[in-house]
């Protein structure tokens, strides 16, 4: 089957609105270009919550690739997809963000050169002291002593290597304690979710706004041998969901987890004590460097006690304590 790429260019701050204009119009593919040598994807829409991994260097420039088959029923997509992208640089004065230049280009791609090429990049990897990520149809390597997290990640990337991901990894392995019950906010893959539970956690609730990336989740536990009665996944918005919000703040968690980005961790910063135990802890990331600051001033105002900064290239993670009530 023949597929366009339309290429998008964009900023390291316009990725995440560009990746909203592409899930308005129901585009399921969607690949993510970073800047510094690197290629990054991302599994978008209904599993748009993958963390990020590594490929080769394609472009300097910070880009969303999105793809569709080419069927009569899409032969609208491309035009809809140029009016939205117009539509989104009429605003940026609106916005005040720097969205790159947005521009567009198309190419027609065979199936195979997306879908199965890309996995020639991927091998497994040691994170930390005790974990090794590894792509579901790589053989463990001969000798290994570490704890195996196994990710099959389709037609898009899951398997740890971006620096958010790997940072909130390192943290965990570093905090968790045998027993520990975790929240994982915006599990998406279930990555950290199924981390949690291979370094010792007796319980752990994967919180996920979208239904679909939260099957995904439950599917990677399975495949990692993840025990049903010790990860749960709960769908819903704490922040504009009251019901919801209620039934999650409870304060039993030891350690909240929440690899998304600067943004939603600002807004629902007020709510994590709520759901800490005292002296409970925060591993937070997807935080780019130019945010940093204003986290972490919303952490402590909201009576978070910063304890380490993680730095990975442009990204920071941030570990913090609930102090005593």
């Amino acid at each position: 089957m023949k597929w366009k790429e339309l290429t998008i260019t964009t900023s390291e701050e316009g990725i995440e609105i560009v990746l909203a204009r592409l899930d308005m119009l129901g585009i399921q593919q969607v690949n993510i270009v970073q800047g510094h040598d690197e290629v990054d994807a991302l599994l978008h829409s209904a599993e748009k919550y993958w963390d990020y991994a590594e490929e080769a260097v394609l472009d300097a420039q910070p880009a969303v690739q999105a793809y569709f088959s080419e069927l009569p029923e899409n032969g609208d997509t491309e035009r809809m997809i140029r009016a939205s992208i117009a539509e989104l640089s009429a605003m940026r004065e609106e916005l005040g963000l720097d969205l790159g230049s947005l521009e567009i280009s198309v190419r027609t791609v065979d199936e195979e050169d997306w879908a199965n090429n890309w996995k020639a990049f991927f091998k497994p990897i040691n994170v930390g002291e005790r974990l090794l990520v590894c792509p579901s149809w790589e053989e463990i390597p001969e000798g290994n002593t570490r704890a195996v997290l196994k990710i099959d990640p389709g037609m898009a990337f899951g398997t740890g290597t971006h620096h958010t991901t790997r940072m909130c990894l390192e943290l965990l392995e570093k905090s968790i304690k045998e027993g520990d019950l975790v929240a994982d906010l915006g599990c998406g893959s279930g990555i950290l979710s199924i981390a949690s539970c291979l370094l010792g956690a007796r319980e752990v609730h994967g919180i996920d706004i979208d239904p679909v990336a939260s099957r995904v989740a439950v599917e990677n536990a399975e495949l990692n041998g993840v025990d049903k009665d010790s990860f749960f996944v709960m769908n819903g918005d704490i922040l504009t969901d009251p019901d919801f919000r209620r039934s999650v703040s409870n304060g039993e968690y030891d350690i909240v987890l929440a690899n998304i980005v600067a943004n939603v961790i600002i807004a629902f910063a007020y709510l994590l004590p709520s759901m800490m135990k005292k002296g409970g802890l925060l591993i937070a990331s997807g935080i780019i460097e130019d945010r940093l600051d204003e986290v972490v001033a919303e952490l402590e105002d909201c009576g978070l006690e910063i304890l380490e900064i993680a730095n990975g290239d442009d990204w920071r993670a941030v570990l913090a304590r609930k102090l005593d009530d």
